[in-house]
C-alpha cells in the first residue's frame, strides 16, 4: 500500500465505475449511484453520486450534476458540481458551468458561463502529467 498523497481527482475514481467506452453511444438519460467514466459519447441528461470522469474523445450533450469532474472531452450543455471541477487542455466545454472550485489547463477552450459558489477564482495551471 502507498502513502502517496493524491492530489488529483482522477486519481479518486473508484475501482469499479459504470463506464461508457470509447466507440459507444448512448441516448437517454442516466442516474448513476457511483462513479462514471465516459470515453463515448452521450446525449441526455444524468445524475452522477460520484465523480464524473469524460476523457478525451468523450463527448456528452445535455445537463450533467455530479459531485467531482474531471472533463477531458467535449461538452455541450450544463455542468454542475457540487464540489471539483478540473478542466484537462484537451476539454472543449460550451454552455452553463458551476463549481465550488475549479481547475482550467492552459489549452483548454470553455464557451459560457463560468460560476464559481465558493467566491475562490478560477485555478489556470499547465499540465505536466500524462493522464
Amino acid at each position: 500500500m502507498t502513502d502517496t498523497p493524491r492530489r488529483r481527482l482522477a486519481d479518486h475514481v473508484s475501482s469499479s465505475p459504470t463506464f461508457i467506452g470509447a466507440g459507444s453511444a448512448l441516448t437517454g438519460n442516466l442516474q448513476c449511484g457511483g462513479d462514471l467514466v465516459v470515453a463515448g459519447s452521450v446525449n441526455g441528461d444524468s445524475t452522477v453520486r460520484g465523480s464524473f470522469t469524460l476523457s478525451e474523445g468523450g463527448r456528452w450533450e445535455g445537463r450533467i450534476a455530479c459531485a467531482n469532474a474531471v472533463i477531458a472531452g467535449e461538452v455541450e450543455g450544463t455542468l454542475s458540481v457540487t464540489d471539483k471541477l478540473e478542466i484537462r487542455a484537451s476539454a472543449r466545454l460550451r454552455g452553463a458551468l458551476s463549481a465550488r472550485s475549479i481547475a482550467v489547463a492552459r489549452g483548454a477552450v470553455t464557451e459560457g458561463e463560468m460560476a464559481v459558489t465558493s467566491g475562490q477564482p478560477v485555478v489556470h495551471y499547465e499540465e505536466k502529467r500524462k493522464a
